[in-house]
């Protein structure tokens, strides 16, 4: 049998990211991950992912933090491992499309805080949201990884995740990423996407998945069997559920083989170890559900990624409308459906899932639309792989509704002028206009905070030089 060629699986670890995120709504502080940064430093990750995502907003709203500070600090304290983040195309860390001049200006100042790639998707997989943030992030000189939002049906066929590829490469990525948000790739269908995209474009490809159907880990190995360059881990404490396979057990599944990564389990022991009891302590306040380390196989019935479960559950909650959870699920592929077919992902699966909310809740689909629907319906979030319900259209937007064609940010005029002035009594840093511009709301309350709790430190300085303080 003729040997295979070695070729050691490179590690993305997410712990820092996408696995609390995952588990426990994003709500680890910098100071709970700051004392283990120098022993993930020494693993040889290809990069840890730290920040995008929900941590920029769960910074401000939760835990009262600046998101430009978290990430100066983990640069400081990683000098041999790349960091990653997650940037939602237009969307960049919020929740609409923004003008080209604050998606140019958020990259730049990504880069220049020490990040070294930026995995840029978009929800609707519509490139002309991500050649922006592409361009800005060449220009800058960090790593432009595009990623494609997986998902299943009709249109989303082999040939059109290879087309698309070629077209991820043409506009001028430095890597690909499959992004499995909601765990919906089987091992052999790893084999076949990873074999026709190694095939179709010269970029290292990665993999990303989270455990919620119970399949990742068999897809990962399938998935490096068949040539895959990178795949995404997390350490155990916060692996498996609606997060990421665990680290550790990848690197010992691999050992011994062409794909070894050559890690030292000593060392990644002490790194559990040390988030160990940071997961007991959200076991035991009720921040971690347990419900969210199961496997979830509804998941490949209704390709619904586990945040969307969660937030399914809480709508319904609120509404006291519990026991419609498993019509909600039903109709959730429906919705999506009328919508174009969108991969379920931030913020498409929000929309979709409050839209089957509110047409289970109200007993009659689309008697009431949320905004966010209409603006899917009306072309504001870009093209959809399929076409709209036509019936649903005319019923929420009206007969001869306006529906964008073009590029939604072409129709945005440049906007960092305007929201520099809006909120300059606050600014501290350059970097605050554009934690302003992505929640305006939020980052006026964190800004409101960081002036009271540095009046408190002066307040407390000056009565200690003046002596009326006890020293």
């Amino acid at each position: 049998m003729a040997e295979i060629e070695k070729k050691p699986i490179k590690i993305m670890e997410t712990i820092l990211r996408d696995a609390h995120q995952s588990l426990i709504a994003t709500r680890m502080t910098t100071e709970q991950m700051l004392p283990i940064i120098d022993k993930m430093d020494k693993v040889g990750y290809h990069a840890v992912e730290c920040w995008g995502g929900a941590t920029f907003d769960a910074s401000l709203r939760f835990l009262k933090e600046d998101p430009w500070e978290r990430l100066r600090k983990f640069r400081d304290g990683f000098k041999n491992t790349k960091l990653q983040m997650l940037f939602r195309g237009q969307n960049i860390l919020g929740y609409r499309p923004y003008a080209d001049d604050v998606v140019e200006y958020f990259v730049q100042k990504s880069v220049a805080n020490g990040i070294d790639i930026i995995r840029i998707f978009d929800c609707l997989n519509d490139l002309r949201n991500l050649q922006t943030a592409v361009s800005a992030a060449n220009k800058e000189k960090g790593e432009a990884q595009v990623a494609l939002s997986y998902t299943l049906g009709d249109a989303y066929t082999l040939e059109y995740w290879v087309e698309i590829a070629k077209r991820i490469q043409d506009m001028g990525a430095n890597s690909i990423c499959i992004k499995d948000m909601a765990g919906l790739l089987l091992p052999y269908k790893a084999t076949e996407l990873v074999g026709a995209l190694k095939e179709a474009v010269d970029l290292p490809i990665q993999l990303h998945t989270h455990y919620t159907s119970g399949v990742a880990s068999m897809t990962y190995l399938k998935a490096v069997e068949a040539g895959v360059d990178i795949i995404d881990t997390a350490m155990s404490p916060f692996a498996l559920g609606t997060s990421q396979p665990a680290t550790e057990v990848m690197v010992e599944t691999f050992r011994g083989t062409p794909y070894d990564t050559g890690f030292d389990q000593n060392l990644l022991a002490e790194i559990a170890d040390y988030f160990r009891p940071i997961r007991d302590e959200a076991l035991d306040s009720g921040l971690l559900n347990p419900k969210n380390l199961g496997v979830n196989i509804k998941t490949l019935l209704y390709q619904v990624p586990g945040g969307m479960l969660s937030n399914l559950t809480s709508q319904l909650k609120e509404q006291g409308a519990e026991d419609k959870f498993y019509d909600v699920l039903e109709e959730v592929p429906r919705v999506r459906k009328d919508l174009g077919e969108p991969p379920l992902v931030t913020p498409s699966s929000q929309i979709v899932g409050t839209q089957a909310v509110f047409n289970v809740i109200m007993g009659e689909r689309y008697k009431m639309a949320t905004k966010e629907t209409k603006d899917v319906l009306s072309g504001k979030y870009g093209a959809t792989v399929k076409p709209f319900n036509v019936e649903v259209k005319k019923k929420v937007l009206g007969e001869n509704a306006e529906v964008i064609t073009c590029r939604p940010a072409d129709l945005i005029p440049d906007e960092l002028e305007t929201l520099e002035s809006e909120m300059a009594q606050y600014k501290q840093q350059d970097e605050d206009v554009l934690s302003y511009a992505l929640f305006p709301q939020v980052a006026t309350d964190f800004f409101k905070y960081r002036d009271a709790q540095q009046k408190k430190v002066d307040t407390t300085i000056a009565d200690t030089e003046n002596g009326s303080y006890p020293v």
